[in-house]
């Protein structure tokens, strides 16, 4: 099995299919965007991720990987396209729909089917199945399916895409081994082998799990702010006992899993999954939350003007997808507020993003909702000579307040009831 189809060139897509022709493979890699495609034709990268332009421009440079707008025959089918929400939190499977009808007509007998896209239990088995089927070949007999979901984080997507463990569940005993020996061939770590809806549960639960200790560190930081203390104080010696593991608070949980993942269970399980509802509702209400805080700090302000530091959804990484960024500063707009916003690592948005000093002149407030490193090292003493009105809000705890408070900025943060 040398020739393979990847389907969708984006966050796990492009990387995937460029180690896999470092790793030896004939790789055509499938995009439904004409620029994306031309990008990675030229070696280029249309993505922020450390190390990854390396690896494509080798990749194409041997030969072994080319984009197209269209799939070919190949031996294997990656899978590796969006499963995004729908405005009433439901599993938009469209994507994975079309990439499998788009592939039904190039499939031969032993042709291997990988789905990398995060789905709900039971996707392979009661969706994708019947697609693949149209093709007049049987699943687990003339072809074969696996589920391996991706296991990696932005700006660590290339290391941890070789380093982590995976879990490959096939439709059948055959179709698990066939994709194991596939992963072996660039995994470094142990290759676990179950059934195909088991794999698809394991990767909604890890998700999931991670989603439900934030809420809990969110609602514990509500807490500690109508307490009058401080949540870092309470998480970090909490976390001294040796089976405690707080998690860190913030304006909100973003990025394509962890907000999106635990809402497949609802929808499934709408009786039973009540914690993690509890869970979605909590961190989706954070953006909320920061913004009553924010139009609190700028009560009696006339044309109030915040500086909005940080659109992705996590530090260092261009990554804005389901960022709670985007959620507080729609909420600030609709609340008559003027926004100037900046992110290091953002390049294409819809929301115009200005200079550094272009936001704090004349702002109100300086609003830090991604933890990107750049901003560790802003100079407040610079900073309070541009703004209206010296005020920080670290929704992140980011900054050394101290040294804010020094320079003559009022300090808040979130999860702190302290003035």
């Amino acid at each position: 099995m040398k020739r393979i189809c990847v389907m969708g060139l984006g966050y796990i897509g492009l990387p995937t299919a460029s180690v896999l022709a470092t790793n030896g493979y004939q790789v055509l890699g499938v995009d439904v965007g004409a620029r994306i495609v031309e990008t990675v034709n030229a070696g280029n990268i249309h993505i922020e991720e450390p190390g990854l332009h390396t690896v494509v421009r080798a990749a194409i440079g041997s030969g072994n990987l080319r984009a197209s707008l269209e799939p070919e025959k190949a031996d294997v089918f990656f899978l590796a396209v969006p499963t995004p929400l729908t405005a009433d939190k439901k599993a938009d499977m469209s994507y994975v729909c079309q990439a499998t009808e788009r592939i039904v007509p190039f499939l031969e007998k032993g042709n291997l089917v990988i789905l990398e896209s995060t789905s709900p239990p039971g996707t392979c088995r009661d969706m994708l199945k019947p697609i693949l089927e149209k093709s007049g070949l049987e699943v687990g007999k003339d072809i074969y399916l696996a589920h391996c979901p991706e296991r990696v984080l932005p700006g660590k997507i290339l290391k941890e895409l070789i380093e982590n463990d995976r879990v490959v569940g096939g439709f059948d005993t055959l179709s698990a081994q066939l994709a194991r020996d596939i992963y072996a061939s660039f995994v470094e770590g142990e290759i676990f082998l179950t059934d195909v809806t088991t794999a698809e549960m394991v990767k909604v639960i890890e998700n999931t799990f991670r989603d439900v200790n934030i809420a809990l560190a969110n609602e514990v930081a509500l807490l500690c702010e109508s307490l009058g203390i401080d949540f870092g104080d309470v998480a970090r010696l909490a976390n001294r006992h040796p089976r405690v593991n707080v998690h860190t608070a913030g304006p909100g949980v973003g990025g394509h899993c962890i907000s999106v993942d635990p809402w497949f269970l609802v929808e499934q399980f709408p009786d039973t999954a009540k914690i993690v509802h509890l869970a979605r509702q909590r961190n989706d209400g954070m953006p909320h939350h920061v913004v009553e805080r924010t139009m609190e700090f700028l009560d009696g302000v006339e044309s109030p003007k915040v500086a909005v530091l940080g659109l992705a959804f996590k530090g260092n990484v261009d990554d804005m997808r389901e960022s709670p960024s985007l959620d507080v500063i729609k909420l600030l707009e609709a609340r008559g507020v003027t926004l100037a916003v900046h992110d290091p690592f953002v390049k294409n948005a819809d929301i115009d993003l200005l200079p550094l000093e272009t936001c704090f002149d004349g702002a109100d407030c300086l609003l830090l909702l991604t933890d990107h490193n750049d901003y560790k090292y802003l100079n407040p003493r610079q900073v309070i000579r541009l703004m209206r009105k010296p005020v920080l809000f670290d929704t992140r705890n980011l900054l050394d307040h101290e040294d804010w408070r020094e320079a003559g900025f009022i300090v808040r943060v979130l999860g702190s009831g302290r003035t």
